[in-house]
């Protein structure tokens, strides 16, 4: 199983994947929610069990000046409102004029709001936190590889792979937000940071392979070496992540709720893209960056 050999053509399905949803970011942008932006969360109950339909519910919102609403059913008598920043007397307001303008009695289950402010700052936190899971990665990888020729070019295809799943999931989440409503919120990083932990432990599994295999087989050209070693890592791969973890998200997904859905099926999409770049992506462009040095020194 020659999976080195035909790396471009992995290389080139994970563009097909990543650049069409980049393309919805560029023109759309990520679609953040309150978390992020600020705003209002709302999740009520309507007594006579029967909740209006979510187009009344963002028409009454619309009279009283708010256009930044939206509104989503999650049973036959719950409703989900997210709108813009509003003070406890505005949302009581609100609520008022629901229980006139529907004639039903509401119960609030939920209510939180974020300042503006508050959002920005988790915004930036949240960056932060997988910058600083990134360095982690390189700087682990080259300590615990350090036995090894070349041990920091280790932990820094270990990045470019993460940095693939993570692509992957924003693609996902752009063109989910624009067709689908989504919106990137706090369970949103919660997803993203247990991709890139999955992600980053398969890919040290295949390099801590590859790192064996050069101390037995030091007469096997490197790319050789680096293929037999994924090879000899590929049934692990495709037990431990897609045979256990992702039939469990996969009926998560499926049967999980409309609240849980979102993200379940980014960590179902982020963790598959995590095996599929450990064993495609993260060991070729150590082999492409081998290569490269070998040609360059050559030339010389």
């Amino acid at each position: 199983m020659n999976i080195i050999g035909k790396r471009n053509i992995f290389f080139a399905i994970s563009l097909l994947i990543i650049v069409p949803g980049f393309i919805v970011l560029a023109i759309w942008g990520l679609p953040l929610s309150i978390d992020f932006t600020g705003g209002s969360y709302l999740e009520i109950t309507f007594e006579s069990g029967t909740a209006p339909a979510p187009a009344q519910v963002i028409e009454l919102y619309s009279q009283a000046g708010y256009t930044d609403v939206q509104v989503q059913s999650t049973g036959s008598d719950t409703l989900l409102i997210r709108s813009e920043y509003l003070e406890d007397d505005a949302r009581q307001s609100i609520i008022n004029q629901m229980e006139t303008a529907f004639s039903d009695k509401i119960e609030i289950r939920q209510a939180d709001s974020v300042g503006p402010t508050v959002g920005r700052e988790v915004a930036v936190r949240a960056m932060g936190a997988v910058a600083v899971a990134a360095l982690a990665v390189v700087i682990y990888i080259a300590f615990a590889f350090r036995g090894i020729a070349h041990a920091f070019r280790y932990g820094v295809c270990a990045i470019i792979a993460m940095a693939h799943d993570v692509a992957v999931v924003i693609s996902l989440s752009a063109i989910g937000g624009h067709f689908l409503g989504w919106q990137v919120d706090s369970l949103f990083l919660t997803a993203l940071l247990t991709v890139i932990g999955f992600s980053v432990q398969d890919k040290i599994v295949v390099f801590d392979r590859i790192r064996e295999n050069s101390n037995i087989y030091r007469k096997l050209p490197f790319e050789t070496l680096v293929n037999h070693s994924i090879v000899q890592t590929l049934q692990r791969s495709i037990n431990t992540q897609l045979m256990t973890v992702e039939f469990m998200l996969l009926a998560l997904a499926l049967f999980g709720g409309v609240t849980l859905r979102e993200f379940a099926i980014i960590l179902l999409v982020g963790l598959f893209s995590g095996t599929y770049s450990s064993i495609f992506i993260a060991a070729s462009a150590l082999v492409v960056w081998e290569n490269k040095t070998s040609q360059a020194k050559a030339i010389v």
